[in-house]
């Protein structure tokens, strides 16, 4: 059986030269070679960046998912990669192996769709909101899952081209769940795979513009698009109750409110809510689609 061919897709904005450089020899430097490694800049020309990698400069800022996507319509159409690797340009591969351990477990698990890598800062620590569980007092509990982190993951390409890429719309926030839902509702496993690791460093998802907007507008339409009519309001009011009981913020709050209003009035995308058996499988997997 031939192993499946790696493909890289790392998305920029030309903030993080220094970061970027140092994640390009990481992967340069895998014992098993991507067989293409696509930079794309979002907004950045890229001109400043040596690198082997292709580049595809953008002229405007696509977001997080809809950069991401114009790497992997390039690895899709060169016919030559069966799997892609995502990474943030702010991350790092520690181990050389990195590809040949996700080779051999896409090789072992035809039903495999996403392997999630662990993110840990620069001293081995991982948060408890990078474990994709509700329980994550153990960041090393290896095993199925219903979530990955959109900082270092793996994807069948099989796998997109039945279920589609990214939610290009969504910009930033919240993208990994409606993608992750739909390969599970496809009848794919995602595999949290805390051996992989990416080094990322310890930041705050607050600092990005909008956050709270995105969040909370991409969280309704997350809901409007993926989840069968009665869990839509629960999912929603759990979310509003934990919302509420964490933030801190005034100015958070009201942009938070502001883009859960936008979430309901405009345009969400097509919906495809995921069926029951999916809403069973992830509950038995620790994680109803309502938290």
């Amino acid at each position: 059986m031939s192993l499946p061919r790696i493909g890289v897709v790392i998305v920029t904005m030309g903030t993080r030269p220094r970061e970027l450089e140092a994640l390009l020899a990481s992967v340069a430097k895998q014992d098993v070679p991507a067989t293409r490694v696509v930079l794309v800049g979002n907004a950045t020309p890229l001109t400043e960046v040596a690198t082997a990698a292709v580049k595809i400069p953008l002229q405007e800022n696509l977001g997080c998912p809809g950069g991401r996507n114009v790497g992997l319509r390039t690895l899709l159409d060169s016919g030559e990669v069966d799997v892609a690797v995502e990474l943030d340009d702010d991350g790092l591969l520690i181990a050389d192996d990195v590809f040949r351990t996700v080779q051999r477990l896409f090789t072992e698990d035809p039903e495999l769709g996403i392997i999630g890598f662990r993110v840990a800062d620069e001293h081995g620590h991982t948060e408890r909101r990078w474990v994709p569980r509700l329980r994550a007092d153990d960041p090393m509990r290896r095993g199925p899952v219903t979530a990955f982190l959109g900082g270092g993951h793996a994807f069948s390409l099989p796998m997109l081209r039945q279920i589609g890429l990214w939610p290009a719309e969504f910009f930033f926030g919240h993208e990994e769940s409606d993608l992750g839902w739909r390969a599970l509702d496809a009848g794919w496993t995602i595999l949290y795979e805390p051996e992989l690791v990416l080094q990322h460093p310890k930041t705050s998802p607050a600092r990005h513009a909008g956050h709270y907007r995105y969040t909370a507008r991409n969280r309704v339409w997350l809901a409007r698009r993926r989840l069968p009519v009665p869990l839509v309001p629960v999912y929603l009011g759990v979310w509003i109750l934990l919302t509420m009981m964490r933030m801190r913020s005034l100015t958070g709050l009201k942009a938070w409110w502001g883009g859960f209003a936008e979430g309901v009035r405009t345009p969400c995308g097509p919906r495809r809510p995921m069926r029951w058996l999916t809403v069973w499988r992830m509950t038995r997997l620790g994680r109803p689609p309502i938290l």
